[in-house]
């Protein structure tokens, strides 16, 4: 999958004109690509689409227009697009109620490294963001990448797989059959 490169990126004035189909487009194509995770964690699977749209509202937010600027978020936000042969995604671990919250941070210290996918019976290990990890806790957003063996990229190009994704943590386990839209997404994001 392609980067998202500095030339796609609008200015502020282009981007407000386009902006609202933009958001509509995304915003669908992030309904298919959200999987709840048990009952506490959020999966949305990320592809250049979804980077670029994040980098495009981050300029927009924060009113940013420095070349500099724009090249950091740029670099920051390309590293959520997949390589090849490799499903990226960001991990929401989200409890309402702030006291329970910061228990269960503390809890699930080391949960970045427990995440796996399995496509057609085989398990895929976790590649986690460990920047800025506290052994004592863990954070509530990860940043995580699983890549693909060439045998599970074979068999999600040839359709009809089942796909699951899953997290085996003392503090939280739970796995999800992932549904035909969204196989279907990541699929598409392999070419």
């Amino acid at each position: 999958m392609s980067l998202v490169e500095r030339g796609e990126l609008l200015g502020l004035a282009e981007y407000e004109q386009i902006r609202e189909p933009f958001r509509r487009r995304i915003m669908a194509l992030k309904q298919t690509r959200r999987v709840a995770l048990g009952t506490n964690m959020t999966v949305l699977f990320e592809n250049h689409d979804t980077a670029l749209f994040q980098i495009q509202e981050m300029l927009r937010t924060e009113r940013i227009s420095a070349e500099r600027a724009v090249l950091h978020e740029l670099e920051t936000y390309n590293e959520l697009v997949p390589g090849e042969r490799e499903f990226s995604a960001t991990i929401f671990i989200e409890y309402p109620e702030r006291e329970l919250r910061e228990r269960m941070l503390v809890a699930l210290a080391g949960v970045e490294g427990a995440f796996y996918v399995r496509v057609a019976g085989e398990r895929l290990a976790v590649t986690p963001d460990l920047r800025g990890t506290d052994p004592s806790r863990t954070m509530a957003v990860q940043y995580v990448k699983f890549a693909l063996s060439v045998a599970a990229d074979s068999a999600l190009r040839a359709g009809n797989v089942e796909v699951s994704l899953g997290v085996e943590h003392d503090a939280y386990r739970a796995e999800v059959v992932l549904s035909a839209d969204t196989v279907r997404s990541l699929r598409d994001d392999l070419g």
